[in-house]
């Protein structure tokens, strides 16, 4: 009785102040697969997308009409340069726009409600509540992120604490790129310098001894098979995070040869980078974290995906 005297009292608190008691979350299985974990969800009404991996939506239950921005789970789009509700106004990096464009499509194949989903409801991004987001399709709910990812208009992303979709995604990733679907079309944008070089990148997600004391021991590896060098100036590397470090004016890899880009710091040579980061970025494979793995994706000046290590390999 005090407990609920206690949150009526909160919430009539709330309403003095204009501002509108939060929905109370249910929970649900967060796959359809046996062995699933229990995931909190909500209900939502979809309004629009301003990118290919965020969403405005009403809440229900909230007692309000106003929008919220929710971050999905799991996956990376490429940026958006202009936003807007309407898709000719709309800019930004190579597939930026086309996984815009196919997101609104998977939600509002559902009727407009969407089901949002968390181990955890503090889970955020930038402010942004981290949600799961599924819809409704003949009967059974269908997880958008997942399908953004094998077909291979989002990078998967795996986020701390949030573990319960990463080995569908991380499967789903790996089928997007078998197959060169989207993003891993690596001549979709623009056909770019030495095409045909059969270039290739290699990580290195888990330094000798221990990851934050040893950041150089982190890397990516741009080989270059062919018998030619290749030049890679403006090109640039990444985890599934935003963060990028591009490579310098005068940048080649050699013929036969490898450039590599350490995550720590140290000074430049010609063929070893230092990005002068303060923190290790590759997740580290470890099943008793839920930890089933990470990527490093090399771009070039276009914005076209010419070569990644999605790991461990399915």
């Amino acid at each position: 009785m005090l407990r609920r005297l206690a949150v009526l009292a909160a919430a009539t608190t709330l309403t003095a102040l204009g501002l509108a008691a939060p929905a109370s979350a249910a929970s649900t299985a967060c796959r359809a697969d046996a062995g699933s974990p229990r995931c909190q969800v909500w209900t939502a009404k979809f309004d629009w997308a301003p990118d290919g991996d965020t969403i405005r939506v009403d809440l229900a239950g909230d007692g309000t009409k106003e929008l919220v921005s929710v971050r999905i789970l799991g996956i990376q789009a490429m940026e958006m340069k202009n936003y807007s509700h309407y898709p000719e106004r709309r800019k930004g990096d190579c597939h930026a726009i086309a996984a815009n464009a196919r997101l609104e499509q998977l939600l509002n194949s559902g009727g407009g409600t969407v089901r949002l989903t968390s181990l955890k409801a503090s889970s955020k991004s930038q402010g942004r509540p981290l949600r799961s987001v599924a819809v409704k399709v003949g009967g059974q709910w269908r997880d958008v992120g997942e399908q953004m990812v094998r077909e291979g208009y989002a990078l998967w992303q795996a986020w701390p604490g949030e573990w319960a979709m990463d080995e569908a995604y991380h499967r789903a990733a790996q089928e997007a790129a078998a197959a060169g679907r989207e993003l891993y079309d690596t001549g979709s944008c623009k056909s770019g310098p030495a095409q045909n070089s059969g270039i290739s990148l290699t990580v290195n997600p888990d330094a000798d001894g221990i990851d934050e004391q040893n950041l150089n021991g982190e890397w990516f590896q741009v080989h270059n098979p062919s018998a030619a060098d290749v030049p890679i100036a403006g090109w640039w590397v990444r985890d599934s995070g935003l963060r990028r470090y591009t490579f310098p004016a005068g940048t080649v890899v050699p013929a036969g040869g490898d450039v590599y880009v350490h995550i720590g710091k140290g000074k430049d040579t010609a063929t070893h980078k230092y990005w002068g980061l303060t923190k290790p970025i590759f997740t580290n494979v470890d099943p008793a974290r839920h930890n089933v793995g990470d990527g490093g994706y090399l771009f070039d000046m276009h914005g076209d995906l010419r070569a990644w290590m999605i790991y461990p390999s399915v």
